[in-house]
């Protein structure tokens, strides 16, 4: 047996001596208060990301490239992934989470750019997020080295994931959706690991997501506005 797979075991066991008594209210049914999606990468913890160790409190989607599309018979769809939350146990926020040197942002990049190839399954991810980043490209200001142009590709991605969910009928007026990206390569001003709000509700300036949003003020940062 893989001795990763040996400590994995271990660590759950100090998992479940921990949360033994935390299910107790929530065997039956979940009510989380958020839903979350955020990149699969392995440096986003999702849920530690928030500080959080509830159970029930966030409902936490992750693939390549925090999407939140899906391909349908009927077209492109909100994922059942992240909708099921919506509809289903009356969550009310959804939290779209992106982060600095997103590697499915940069494929997509290089596909976009170079006509790169991925194995069939990273493409079909590629081509859920091409047509949303096939206009970033053509919006990044000249001058840019590739981390820089993919980093603001990021914020880009995230505003189109922000933008296809407040426009599918299937999520109800009242979900307040927030676009953010999780910041470890120093891109950002502030501490490696902090989230910075960029998209409220389809707003995306930052003067006016600190006016409608004084709470936040210190967290509302963009790398760029197209």
């Amino acid at each position: 047996m893989d001795e990763t797979f040996l400590e994995m075991l271990e660590r759950n066991a100090d998992h479940a001596d921990a949360f033994a008594s935390r299910f107790d209210d929530l065997q039956h049914e979940q009510r989380p208060e958020a839903v979350t999606v955020c990149c699969s990468d392995s440096r986003v913890l999702q849920d530690h990301v928030w500080g959080n160790d509830e159970p029930g409190h966030l409902f936490s989607c992750g693939n390549i490239g925090n999407r939140v599309v899906q391909r349908t018979d009927e077209g492109p769809q909100v994922s059942g992934d992240v909708l099921y939350p919506l509809a289903h146990t009356d969550t009310d926020l959804a939290v779209v989470l992106g982060h600095t040197g997103c590697g499915a942002v940069t494929a997509t990049y290089d596909e976009l750019t170079d006509g790169l190839s991925e194995p069939p399954g990273i493409e079909h991810c590629i081509d859920l997020l091409a047509p949303g980043l096939e206009g970033g490209v053509e919006k990044l200001p000249a001058g840019l080295d590739r981390d820089e142009a993919v980093n603001r590709l990021v914020e880009y991605n995230v505003d189109r994931q922000v933008e296809f969910l407040l426009d599918s009928d299937d999520v109800a007026e009242g979900v307040q959706v927030v676009g953010a990206v999780y910041d470890f390569q120093d891109a950002y001003d502030g501490r490696r690991g902090e989230v910075h709000v960029i998209n409220v509700d389809g707003e995306t300036a930052p003067e006016r997501l600190r006016e409608r949003h004084p709470a936040i003020d210190s967290r509302v940062q963009r790398l760029w506005t197209y």
